[in-house]
């Protein structure tokens, strides 16, 4: 399958939003957020919807061994094990998608 195929079969354009994540990171990293201390977090919850929830799957088997419990949520609910060592992380490409923005 090439480019083409690929863009014609893909209506929602999942193409493109895969895509453009190199540059989305980069813009990101190019931020100067503020540091914050992690070194009790244990739990670490990832919301987002669609292609924005799958950074949470990907995480979440790369730390499937070590000793910290990632959760993917692609709803409107936390988790109820979220408490003050839980690091909730919110991912949205639009910047206004409903689930997401309920969680907050």
């Amino acid at each position: 399958m090439n480019v083409e195929d690929l863009q014609s079969v893909d209506s929602k354009k999942m193409y493109q939003v895969y895509d453009s994540w190199p540059q989305i990171s980069k813009e990101s990293f190019d931020n100067n957020f503020k540091e914050f201390d992690v070194k009790n977090i244990d739990h670490i919850v990832f919301v987002g919807m669609g292609s924005s929830g799958s950074i949470g799957d990907v995480i979440s088997s790369i730390l499937s061994k070590e000793d910290i419990h990632v959760s993917n949520v692609k709803g409107y609910h936390l988790p109820k094990t979220v408490d003050s060592n839980s690091l909730i992380v919110t991912v949205s490409a639009s910047g206004n998608t409903q689930e997401t923005l309920t969680v907050l």
